[in-house]
């Protein structure tokens, strides 16, 4: 048998946390079994689903690195298919055309409700073979008492009281199937083996299981996911920040980084906590997940994402900071000043972001100087020092980190000075502020002609704003 799974989003939003990691465990499992992976959009809400948001889910998908081998599938391209299995059903007993408007419906609950009991819709088309002509919907005729069993992967038995399920409806009066038909009809011609959800969903097994019976088809092996909760123990929402992919890839976070998160949230293997794709598609199984519900840590996510950012190589992270500085105005190339800049800045870097919000001054034509900054370390007293310094860099044969730190370690020692009473008044003079990478570093990255023109400037700046 080869493994099929599936992930079927419905696209009326943007995919969320929880729809990812449902992607990444089908995504894996499949992988891990040397099986396929199908993508299938459920669309068949017309009033909510939207073009926009099929794309998105698709972008998110590829950005996330989750290739399928089939699809994507567009249910609302699938009605015929829906439509001769609910006349299948109708002529095996096991559904019937229902000519109950919603108008009417509606007011059967409000007579209940004000009977002060429950509703039940009474099957008053259950047994007559012809309706009046109209559009009419179809429903499953479920059993009036017993059980339902279900086995799940990650659960065990799970068993649900027949009587309590209502003839529901599996195609509407516009044709268009209901979310339970059109998954169970979906999952079985698509020979899917294993279906990986969310445990929200469990609530409808007993309802598909029942179509699964009347069609006489084999249902799929079933692993019901806990959900996912934010850090204050409640359902993760938009209240405990950015829930969708796309959000956190324009925040400046790695797909490695978020597939390896978002896999370790509910699945483990021993105390490893970092893994490579291939590690994890090696290892992924079932067993090792949890029947708990996972917490989502910002936190956490933000250090994984900064070990990645570390550990990747510069020139890859370039090419990913490439864009962002462009959309912000910033005239960078894709060339060694780039790559030389993201190798310094992305030792403390916890996103992208951090990398290209730090780096304007190296691009920079005009510095402007923090007045603080400036104020505390470009004084009358330092101009000599300052002009000392740039007589020697415009000797310098060579403009490397460690021969600049020579000729620092020159001036210290003429000037009887530590190296922080020089460092700083020509990292605020080359960068406006006190907080860089390496002093050395920065000048390299530089270059000598920017980096004395830069001195040149904080000189002029002292001599006109702190004259001695």
């Amino acid at each position: 048998m080869t493994v099929r799974t599936r992930f079927a989003p419905s696209p009326t939003g943007s995919l969320h946390i929880g729809g990812a990691r449902t992607a990444i465990f089908n995504w894996l499992f499949a992988r891990h079994n040397g099986g396929e992976f199908i993508l299938r959009i459920e669309d068949t809400d017309r009033s909510r689903s939207t073009e926009e948001s099929i794309l998105e889910i698709r972008d998110a998908m590829e950005w996330l690195g989750l290739d399928w081998d089939e699809g994507p599938f567009r249910q609302s391209d699938r009605l015929g298919i829906y439509k001769d299995l609910a006349d299948k059903l109708i002529a095996s007993g096991h559904a019937y055309r229902c000519y109950v408007t919603p108008e009417e419906l509606e007011e059967k609950r409000k007579e209940a409700q004000e009977r002060g009991g429950m509703f039940h819709y009474n099957r008053e088309w259950a047994d007559r073979n012809a309706g009046p002509g109209k559009p009419c919907a179809v429903r499953l005729l479920t059993p009036d008492h017993g059980t339902i069993e279900v086995h799940d992967i990650l659960r065990g038995k799970v068993v649900f009281d027949a009587g309590e399920i209502d003839d529901f409806v599996i195609l509407k009066t516009d044709g268009f199937p209901t979310y339970n038909f059109a998954v169970v009809a979906d999952d079985a011609l698509m020979g899917i083996t294993h279906v990986i959800r969310g445990d929200d969903h469990l609530i409808n097994t007993p309802r598909q299981v029942l179509i699964y019976q009347g069609l006489s088809l084999e249902v799929p092996q079933l692993a019901h996911v806990s959900m996912i909760l934010g850090p204050d123990g409640k359902r993760l929402s938009k209240r405990h920040g950015a829930t969708s992919v796309v959000a956190y890839r324009d925040e400046g976070y790695l797909p490695e980084a978020l597939v390896n998160y978002l896999t370790r949230l509910g699945w483990s293997f021993g105390d490893q906590e970092i893994f490579t794709i291939n590690e994890l598609v090696e290892k992924f199984t079932l067993d090792s997940v949890g029947k708990s519900a996972a917490v989502f840590n910002p936190e956490k996510l933000q250090w994984l994402n900064g070990w990645y950012i570390r550990n990747k190589p510069p020139e890859e992270t370039a090419k990913l900071v490439l864009p962002i500085l462009l959309d912000k105005g910033i005239k960078a190339e894709l060339d060694n000043k780039l790559v030389m800049i993201v190798k310094e800045l992305s030792q403390r870097a916890k996103t992208l972001l951090d990398i290209t919000g730090s780096l304007g001054y190296f691009y920079a034509r005009e510095i402007e100087y923090d007045e603080k900054a400036a104020g505390k370390f470009l004084t009358p007293e330092m101009t000599d020092v300052l002009k000392d310094l740039t007589q020697k860099l415009s000797e310098a044969a060579s403009f490397t980190a460690g021969d600049l730190q020579s000729v620092f370690e020159g001036i210290m020692e003429e000037r009887g000075l530590k190296l922080g009473t020089i460092a700083q008044p020509v990292r605020v003079a080359l960068t406006g502020g006190t907080v860089s990478p390496g002093i050395f570093e920065v000048m390299e990255i530089l270059g000598k002609d920017e980096v004395i023109r830069r001195l040149d400037k904080a000189v002029e700046y002292i001599s006109a704003v702190k004259p001695a």
